[in-house]
């Protein structure tokens, strides 16, 4: 284990929260700073990405405040660099950017949420907290079904002995259906549950993300884990 690891487990040990906020506009990251501290978190800030992504490196953090749009290095590329080194700490991605391709782009890199600007600071503290509850509740003990094993502490998942490579979203989901199996969940309590979302317009990301969560852990099964409720949502269960 790293000294950064060990360092991470004795942080959280002491329970104090760490928020690093990479934003390059001063006004701005002035405002989550002085926010999140009034809520007691401690936060330290970046304002470029290759300041961000040397902090990220080094010290441990229980979540990262990310903007997309960053002098020196761009959020995205310092995302798929801190999920390349195993780097799992929550992450959420500021932008502007709003198209379906902009959120799959995020998301795909590793990003956990995404928060539009410009924001009320009561929403951006509401995904603050739900990501860091997901992160409390990722050190767990193993989940099984059927021929599937997640591994909540290093994200791993595994069909049979086969080690699955997925997203940091694609996990998220299917941590959330491994958790909820044998019944149906809608596409609203996913967006809910995986994405802290609730408006309507956001359920075609669900879509696309459990067709390529699918691929992934049913397409060489003999049995298919993730079924169709059509109308309704999904249901994780095995083939009779």
């Amino acid at each position: 284990m790293s000294e950064v690891e060990i360092a991470g487990k004795l942080t959280f040990a002491r329970g104090l929260m760490k928020i690093l906020v990479v934003e390059d506009e001063k006004k701005v990251a002035s405002f989550i700073k002085r926010g999140l501290e009034a809520e007691q978190y401690e936060v330290q800030t970046a304002s470029d990405g290759e300041e961000g992504l040397k902090l990220a490196l080094e010290k441990p953090f229980h979540l990262i405040v990310l903007d997309w749009m960053l002098p020196k290095r761009d959020g995205l590329s310092i995302l798929k660099d801190l999920r390349g080194k195993k780097i799992i700490t929550p992450v959420l991605m500021l932008t502007a950017k709003d198209s379906v391709e902009d959120i799959v782009a995020g998301l795909d890199s590793g990003s956990d949420d995404y928060l539009t600007k410009p924001f009320a600071f009561n929403e951006l503290l509401a995904r603050v907290r739900a990501l860091l509850r997901r992160s409390e509740q990722d050190r767990g003990a193993e989940i099984s079904f059927a021929d599937l094993r997640l591994d909540p502490v290093s994200h791993q998942v595994w069909r049979k002995d086969k080690e699955l490579d997925l997203t940091a979203k694609e996990y998220g989901l299917l941590e959330y259906f491994m958790r909820n199996p044998n019944q149906v969940v809608t596409r609203t309590m996913i967006a809910e549950h995986c994405w802290d979302y609730t408006f309507d317009s956001f359920t075609n990301i669900i879509d696309v993300y459990v067709n390529y969560l699918r691929k992934k852990v049913d397409r060489e099964a003999d049995k298919k884990l993730i079924h169709t409720v059509r109308g309704v949502g999904y249901i994780f269960k095995e083939e009779e």
